[in-house]
This record gives C-alpha cells, sequence and structure tokens, in this order.
C-alpha cells in the first residue's frame, strides 16, 4: 500500500465510514487539476457544490437546536462563522484529508495541498460523498463529529481583521492610512498565489503571500503589526 493509499484508509478511519462506492470518495479526493481538464477525470467540483447544501443544512439544523430563542439575524451571522471555507479547511487538516487528496505535480508544488480554499473544498466534496454513499445521516454524524471545535469558536469575541487592526492604529498615531500594492501573481488559476506589500509611512515596508490579493492583503497588515511589537489587542504598538 502506497502513501496515499495508506492516507485514505486512514481517513474513513478517522471519520467513521467505509465507503461501499470507492470510486465516490475518489472523485470527492481528486483536486480539478488532475488530469489538466481531461474529460475521463472525474474530479471533486460537482460533489462540492452538493456538499456546501448538505453542509448549511446540517449546520442550520443544529443551530436550531442550540439556539431556539435566537433571531434569524443572528442564525444567519452564527451560519457564516461554521460553514465558510476557512472553517472547512480547519476540519479538513484534523482529519487528515490533505494527505489524501490527489493532486496535479504542478498544484502540488505551487502548495494547493496546503490551500484553504483547496481543502475546503475537498472537505464539502467529502460531505457529499458521505451523503450519497450512507445517507442524511452519514453526513449529519461527520458533521456533529467533527465541527465541536467550529462551535466553540462561536462564544469567542470578534476580532477585527489585521487590515482594520493596523489602520486604526496608524490613524491613533495621525500616519496616513497603510498602502497595499501587488508585487506579483503567480501559479495557476486554480491555485494562483499573490505577493503583497504594505507600507505605513515611517516604517519599512512588510511583505506576505495569500490566495487571493484579500487574503495576502490580510497576511501583510498582520505581519506588520507582529513587527511593530505583538499583536495590537494584546500590547500597545510603538515604532
Amino acid at each position: 500500500m502506497n502513501g496515499r493509499a495508506a492516507a485514505v484508509e486512514a481517513l474513513q478511519t478517522r471519520i467513521g465510514h467505509f465507503f461501499a462506492d470507492r470510486d465516490l470518495l475518489e472523485r470527492a479526493l481528486t483536486h480539478s487539476s488532475v488530469g489538466d481538464g481531461a474529460k475521463e477525470v472525474r474530479h471533486n467540483e460537482r460533489l462540492e457544490f452538493l456538499g456546501d447544501r448538505v453542509l448549511n443544512l446540517c449546520a442550520a439544523e443544529r443551530l436550531m437546536a442550540l439556539f431556539p430563542d435566537v433571531r434569524e439575524g443572528e442564525m444567519s451571522r452564527l451560519l457564516a462563522g461554521l460553514v465558510n471555507y476557512h472553517a472547512c479547511a480547519r476540519i479538513a487538516r484534523r482529519i487528515g484529508l490533505q494527505e489524501a487528496l490527489r493532486l496535479s505535480a504542478s498544484a502540488t508544488k505551487v502548495g494547493a495541498r496546503r490551500s484553504d480554499a483547496v481543502l475546503g473544498d475537498a472537505c464539502e466534496a467529502l460531505i457529499a460523498a458521505l451523503y450519497i454513499d450512507g445517507g442524511l445521516e452519514a453526513a449529519r454524524a461527520f458533521f456533529l463529529n467533527t465541527w465541536t471545535e467550529e462551535f466553540d469558536r462561536l462564544d469567542e469575541p470578534q476580532r477585527k481583521d489585521p487590515k482594520t487592526q493596523l489602520q486604526e492604529w496608524a490613524q491613533g498615531r495621525g500616519l496616513p492610512l497603510p498602502r497595499y500594492e501587488i508585487i506579483s501573481s503567480e501559479g495557476p488559476a486554480h491555485a494562483p498565489c499573490f505577493t503583497v506589500e504594505v507600507g505605513v509611512e515611517g516604517f519599512p515596508p512588510e511583505r506576505a503571500q495569500g490566495r487571493s490579493r484579500q487574503d495576502a492583503e490580510k497576511a501583510a497588515a498582520q505581519v506588520m503589526l507582529l513587527k511593530r511589537e505583538g499583536p495590537p489587542d494584546e500590547r500597545t504598538l510603538a515604532p
């Protein structure tokens, strides 16, 4: 048994479901980069579409049970905190899904196996595969068993994103707003990598990378904040 085959078996053990339709599981774990678009390669994009809907159903169902008196608007906010691709990527890492993924060599080279977007999509595809192979009960059981930490995160205070924190820090010192510049955009369309530089007057610029311009800007802002003596929520930033 090769490394990936062992990872697939380990994945089934972790999620507590051994697929009757192994081809379905394989499709859920196959990224669209495999085969460079060849029609004979069945990848996980259609399953991702279904899995997103099943995930939303399971999450909404659980929220209704946990918060019987919460209004619809707040429920929608809580739901968004549970079903975004960052949450799905965290689940994927917890169950070792990244090791079982089937990716092209080029996608692997540019870091797609570590991408939140790629892992989040694969997690949704896996949920769809569970739904098809074992019914709603299988998908629901997976959700309830793996999303516990995500429900715990709902009680955490909402923190401002790094760009907002950096902007407020600069404004609080009478400085102009931070400036962001795209330095480069590399990688294939399915796994781009943006490098962004952020500058604040009077300080050396900082760079970071992300799968989108927005993600790269947030990462660069976070680097700038940390270089200025640590997270602003924990200490006072100083030149």
